[in-house]
C-alpha cells in the first residue's frame, strides 16, 4: 500500500486522501494517463454527513425531491426542520441520492465529485490492477456484494478493510455505486488514449462506478468498469464520495 496522507475537511468531516501527481494505467487495455495531484475521500459520504448537510441547507420541497428520496431504503429522515440518520446506520453510505443531490452536497461542503479518471486512479493505484486489492476476484470476499451481504444491504463505510485500494480508500468496489462528475460518453476512453483528457461537457446520463451490495457479477466490481444513468435517478444502490483539487 502507498504511503497515505490524509487531511480532515472541516466543513463536513470528510477524510481526504492525497493522490499524488503522476502516471497510472487506465481502462481495460491499460493505457497511460498522467493526472495532477488531487484529494479524494477515504470513504463514501455517510447518512450522518448527508443529514447534517440537509439540516444546515434546509432545502425547499422542490430541491429535496430533486436531491434525495426519503423512503424506507434511505436511512435519513426529517425531524421537524432538521434531519437525522436513524436505524443504527449513521456510518452507512447515503443512498437514494441523485447526481444533483451529490452536486448540491459538494457545493455546500466546498468540495466536488471526482472525475471518472480520478475515481479510477483512486481505485486501482498505478499498476493497472483489476480490483482495488489485486487481480483475483477471490469469490468477492473483499467487498460488499450480493453474496457477502447476507440478508442485509449496505454496510458501514469502514468495513472490508482487506478490500482497500493501494491508497487506502475503502469500498471502491462494492457496497454502493458512486456518482462521478462526468457526463457519460461511450467514446471517452478512446479520446483519453490520445492524451486529450477533457471530459464530456454534456449528455443524457452521468457516470457512476464501483458496483454495489445488489450486484453479483464480478465484472461490475472491476476498477475499469464504467456505467451510467440519468442524473435524476435516486437508487438504493447509488451514493457518492467527494474529491478536492489540490
Amino acid at each position: 500500500m502507498n504511503e497515505i496522507q490524509t487531511i480532515n475537511h472541516e466543513k463536513d468531516g470528510s477524510l481526504l486522501v492525497l493522490i499524488p501527481e503522476g502516471e497510472f494505467l487506465a481502462g481495460s487495455d491499460k493505457f497511460s494517463v498522467i493526472l495532477p495531484s488531487y484529494y479524494i475521500a477515504q470513504h463514501p459520504v455517510t447518512n450522518a454527513q448527508y443529514a447534517r448537510f440537509l439540516s444546515e441547507r434546509r432545502p425547499d420541497q422542490i430541491d429535496l425531491d430533486k436531491w434525495i428520496l426519503l423512503d424506507k431504503h434511505c436511512f435519513v429522515r426529517q425531524v421537524g426542520t432538521s434531519y437525522e440518520a436513524y436505524g443504527g446506520k449513521d456510518d452507512h453510505p447515503i443512498v437514494r441520492i441523485s447526481a444533483f443531490g451529490a452536486d448540491a452536497y459538494c457545493a455546500w461542503a466546498g468540495l466536488r465529485l471526482p472525475s471518472e479518471l480520478e475515481w479510477e486512479k483512486g481505485s486501482r493505484g498505478v499498476d493497472g490492477r483489476i480490483y482495488p486489492w489485486g487481480d483475483d476476484w477471490e469469490d468477492g470476499a473483499r467487498c460488499r456484494n450480493r453474496k457477502t451481504r447476507g440478508t442485509e444491504q449496505t454496510c458501514g463505510v469502514w468495513e472490508y478493510p482487506e478490500g482497500c485500494s493501494p491508497w487506502g480508500l475503502y469500498q471502491m468496489s462494492g457496497n454502493i455505486w458512486e456518482w462521478c462528475a462526468d457526463w457519460h460518453y461511450i467514446g471517452a476512453y478512446s479520446k483519453y488514449k490520445t492524451g486529450d483528457l477533457t471530459p464530456p461537457t454534456s449528455g443524457g446520463a452521468r457516470v457512476y462506478r464501483g458496483g454495489s451490495w445488489d450486484d453479483g457479477y464480478n465484472v461490475m466490481f472491476r476498477c475499469d468498469h464504467r456505467d451510467c444513468y440519468s442524473p435524476s435517478r435516486r437508487f438504493s444502490i447509488v451514493g457518492f464520495r467527494v474529491a478536492r483539487t489540490v
